[in-house]
């Protein structure tokens, strides 16, 4: 079974999968992609006005498969 490495970027720190996901196919990866992103949302902080995530996937050879960006821009419209 391929090996998947999925990076997190959050514009100031980089992450690098260095373990890797054993998926069956890039869909399989998607998956995975998309449930590693959806966990970084449940993490973003309220009190910072803009977020901004990068994920990318890498193939076992390194190349990029897949990229996924991730953005919360908080803007206080009016007064409560």
């Amino acid at each position: 079974m391929p090996l998947f490495y999925i990076d997190l970027h959050d514009g100031t720190n980089f992450v690098r999968d260095t373990q890797g996901f054993d998926l069956p196919d890039i869909t399989a990866a998607q998956a995975r992609l998309v449930q590693v992103m959806r966990r970084v949302a449940q993490l973003l902080d309220a009190v910072t006005d803009r977020q901004d995530y990068l994920a990318i996937v890498r193939d076992q050879n390194g190349k990029v498969v897949l990229r996924a960006t991730l953005t919360l821009d908080l803007e206080e419209v009016g007064s409560v």
